[in-house]
């Protein structure tokens, strides 16, 4: 059931509605967007952001002037978030540690290049340079596995992904509440009985 926007929130964890309706909320997360902002870099940084687009970062995450000493986790969007915030700190760190090493300035400006030549080829304006909606977030994350060898992302994932992306666009309003994904969630739970 969609509620509508927040008209306040009581010191007992009740969330109150503009329409008048309530529920007792356990957590409330604050979600921000993804409008790209990095006041805290100064005037001279050597990024830029440009049609919410941070130019130029190698992968989505190295500033080429200054890799590998600053870093970005979680540009990229349209993403299964967790998976591939892990996989990009385990690159970063093992960039920093040593045992990956970036390629030169030079190459790694070719990748930026290739990246807005793929947008351009497609129509896509220059915003959508970290949007990873379709396959690429997949290619991407089994290439940082890859080269932090770590196993490739899991195939359930994958398939439940676009699973949702089906029931998504088949049914707009209610994709939450209803699906049909329980022989995915049937391999995930046999996956996950690994880490007990």
């Amino acid at each position: 059931m969609p509620f509508s926007v927040i008209d306040h929130a009581q010191g007992d964890g009740t969330v109150v509605f503009q329409d008048g309706s309530s529920i007792k909320a356990d957590v409330i997360m604050h979600c921000t967007g993804y409008l790209y902002d990095f006041p805290f870099l100064g005037d001279d940084s050597t990024i830029t952001v440009d049609d919410n687009c941070v130019d130029p970062l190698y992968k989505h995450v190295f500033p080429i002037e200054v890799a590998p000493d600053l870093s970005f986790i979680g540009v990229p969007w349209k993403v299964i978030p967790f998976p591939l915030f892990e996989l990009q700190s385990k690159w970063v760190a093992g960039i920093l540690s040593g045992r990956i090493k970036l390629p030169s300035k030079d190459e790694m400006m070719e990748d930026v290049k290739a990246i807005y030549s793929r947008l351009e080829t497609r129509g896509w304006p220059k915003r959508y340079t970290h949007n990873f909606s379709g396959g690429y977030q997949f290619e991407y994350d089994d290439w940082l596995a890859e080269q932090c060898g770590h196993p490739p992302i899991e195939e359930w994932r994958k398939l439940m992904y676009a699973a949702n992306a089906k029931n998504k666009a088949a049914r707009p309003e209610r994709y939450r509440d209803e699906w049909d994904d329980d022989g995915l969630v049937a391999l995930a739970n046999e996956d996950f009985k690994k880490y007990f």
